[in-house]
């Protein structure tokens, strides 16, 4: 009996567990399926994150267009060029999908990545599934991806991504700025590319959507989708004919002549919008072979001299205290223990303040600063921009500095020395000179448009900062700049500005170059010379402002590059003043060739004085450059794409690097520049068959031809401050 009760009290207490057990897991699927947070754990969120993928849809980057609509800076596809090592990938081993023969891919991969053989074979070596082909195998474009997909090669993949392309390589590269690609992401740099970047960058989407344990979508389960938001669009004010007009002239002034650096920049006088800005040395933004990350236009700040002569007199005659014919003894100026000379040590005996202005004098200016005073002087060099930010589009814009606290620094703040300025201030402040004394403020972007819905989100305008000083005041200034440039005193300084198409006014300015060790650098050519000017005089439509430094010749070198740019600019826009009818056969408008006979098409051409280059021995033209509606001036080289894969390498002897660009990239060429000035040689032959594979290197050399007269050419002021 006792060993029955005990099989009874053992069922009892099993039964009691198991009814226990149950009760527990029954409490505890109640309480994970009421419960948000089980165990610290987002159960709902798990579970979502179990089943659901998504997917990035990148955004494209916005394209900056210059004025003309021409596509400066673009994202286009790139690839990146993967080796798989892993022999596991095969399995098929008369289809292998990893690398086999690794020497003979090396050898092959070689000649389309710009990599030895042997490079490509230690990353070939290394341990892992994959190893991409870098640094040659790295964005490349999509007609090298295609050529490397023809070779057949074991193993060999890609990853699609997309990059920045400057079709036009150098072509005012430091307005449009570069970009860097840091973790994937496209970061502008410099110019537009920076100061616009949120707004270039766009907004990534993406694809959700619940997947199974193979990762396949789960039919009939809901997808959302974001699309993504392209970044915007934006034209530049920059007219690429006046652009090329600049970008030429200083080409060929580094051909001719040694110098540190070069800015030229022009605006319309009526607007205040930047037309064209061109630097050397320069860099193309496909390359990044940048050695200078200050943009000229508005972060290089110098002292000016006497350019500044401009202001200080008109803020004399808006003062009141400037009479023109009084008379002043020139030569030299003592201001307390210092003295102040002309540049040309002598001076010119008693002159007038006219007469000061047109030969340059700057005891002239300092005469007229110190009646001014500190105060008034820096309060007008302030209302005509000096010495902070004008707000132009362009990253990195510095202030300058004016700041003369003693005479002697008051004297010299006169005629532009003991201050710094930038060349974006001054095309500011000659504003003023072409619009009644008021000031525009600069700009350099005409709109900004979305591309994903095509509207308008941003249209510049004209816009006045203020009456900077009176009509009158203006009128005698743009007299004495005629008088400069093209009066008969023939020791006005500006004589050699003078253009055969157009009536050109300006002021010649040379400033000293400050040494490390306190002080003005005083050997020759140790100088920054610089030209303000306005065309035409009769109303102003122009300015330009150039300036160089360190050039190894006298000023008359820089009259050269003005005088070209000015009389294209004239020729280009029917300005011509100087004849009885005006020679509109000088330009030429371009019409739209594509899809014509190419033979016909190039003789049209020849017959309307222009250089033509035909890309191939096509019957068609499939491509041009310039495009339909540019208008150009004879003899400029005109580039006709025809329907051929048959195309023959001329001789770019004594191009320019901007006619290399446009060549090449027509034609898909890679090619790499080095040097300055005109092409003087190149490593792939004249009559060489090329394509979109081949590589050529273009040497740029300048033409040293300078002789002793340069250095004091007869008649010739070298304006020394």
């Amino acid at each position: 009996m006792k060993k029955k009760n005990n099989t009874i009290r053992i069922s009892y207490y099993g039964i009691l567990c198991i009814v226990l057990l149950f009760g527990i897991i029954i409490a505890k699927l109640f309480y994970v399926s009421y419960s948000k947070v089980v165990d610290g754990m987002d159960i709902q969120a798990y579970a979502n994150g179990r089943n659901s993928t998504k997917t990035n849809i990148t955004a494209s980057r916005g394209t900056i267009f210059s004025a003309n609509g021409e596509a400066l800076a673009k994202d286009v596809n790139s690839y990146t060029v993967i080796a798989f090592l892993d022999e596991g990938r095969t399995t098929n081993p008369k289809k292998p999908r990893h690398v086999v023969d690794k020497e003979y891919t090396a050898n092959v991969l070689s000649e389309y990545l710009n990599m030895t053989p042997e490079a490509i074979l230690n990353l070939l070596n290394l341990k892992g599934y994959q190893v991409e082909l870098g640094p040659g195998g790295r964005d490349i474009s999509e007609k090298q991806k295609k050529d490397i997909e023809a070779l057949d090669l074991p193993g060999i993949g890609f990853i699609r991504g997309t990059k920045r392309y400057y079709p036009y390589g150098d072509f005012a590269s430091y307005t449009i700025g570069y970009t860097k690609k840091i973790d994937g992401i496209i970061k502008g740099e410099l110019g537009v590319e920076g100061y616009y970047n949120n707004e270039l960058t766009g907004k990534n989407g993406s694809i959700t959507y619940q997947q199974d344990a193979y990762g396949y979508q789960i039919a009939d389960t809901p997808v959302i989708t974001e699309d993504a938001e392209n970044g915007l669009d934006i034209y530049l004010t920059i007219d690429s004919n006046i652009q090329m007009y600049l970008e030429n002239a200083i080409n060929d002034m580094a051909n001719e002549r040694e110098f540190e650096w070069v800015t030229v920049t022009v605006a319309n006088a009526k607007t205040g919008a930047i037309l064209g800005s061109a630097n050397t040395p320069s860099f193309d933004p496909n390359k990044l072979n940048i050695t200078n990350y200050n943009n000229p236009l508005v972060s290089y700040s110098y002292e000016p001299g006497s350019t500044m002569k401009i202001f200080s007199f008109m803020a004399a005659m808006e003062e009141g205290i400037y009479d023109g014919e009084k008379e002043f003894l020139s030569g030299s100026l003592m201001v307390g223990k210092d003295k102040v000379p002309d540049w040309n040590k002598y001076g010119w005996g008693t002159i007038s303040y006219d007469t000061g202005f047109t030969y340059s004098s700057n005891v002239a200016a300092a005469n007229l600063g110190l009646e001014l005073g500190k105060d008034r002087l820096i309060e007008y060099y302030k209302k005509f921009g000096f010495g902070r930010k004008t707000g132009i589009e362009l990253a990195d814009e510095y202030t300058g500095i004016i700041k003369p606290r003693y005479d002697i620094e008051v004297a010299n703040a006169a005629f532009g020395q003991g201050i710094t300025t930038t060349p974006v201030q001054h095309i500011q402040a000659l504003t003023s000179l072409a619009n009644g004394g008021k000031m525009l403020k600069p700009f350099i972007v005409d709109k900004v448009i979305n591309s994903n819905t095509g509207e308008e989100v941003y249209k510049s305008s004209r816009t006045e900062i203020d009456q900077i000083v009176s009509e009158a005041t203006v009128d005698k200034m743009l007299e004495l700049m005629y008088k400069t440039v093209n009066g008969e005193d023939g020791a006005a300084t500006g004589k050699v500005y003078q253009t055969a198409s157009t009536v050109l006014v300006g002021k010649t300015g040379t400033a000293q170059i400050v040494s490390e060790s306190g002080g003005y650098i005083s050997s020759n050519y140790q100088n920054i010379r610089s030209f303000a000017g306005l065309f035409p005089y009769d109303d102003p439509q122009y300015i330009i402002y150039f300036s160089v430094k360190r050039l190894q010749a006298t000023s008359s070198a820089i009259a050269k590059p003005v005088k070209s740019i000015v009389e294209s600019i004239a020729k280009y826009k029917n300005l011509d003043q100087l004849v009885v009818e005006q020679d509109t056969s000088k330009i030429v408008d371009i019409k739209n060739y594509i899809n014509k006979d190419a033979s016909s098409s190039k003789e049209e051409l020849k017959n309307l004085g222009l250089d033509v280059v035909v890309l191939g021995d096509g019957s068609r033209v499939i491509d041009q450059y310039p495009s339909k509606g540019t208008t150009v001036v004879k003899e400029s080289k005109v580039f006709l794409l025809t329907n051929s894969t048959n195309i023959v390498l001329p001789s770019m002897t004594n191009w320019t690097s901007n006619e290399v660009g446009n060549y090449c990239n027509l034609v898909g060429i890679n090619y790499n520049i080095s040097g300055y000035g005109r092409v003087a040689n190149q490593s792939v032959p004249a009559g060489t068959v090329v394509d979109s594979s081949s590589i050529i290197d273009f040497t740029l050399n300048r033409k040293d031809e300078r002789k002793e007269s340069d250095v004091s050419e007869e008649g010739e002021p070298s304006e020394e401050t």
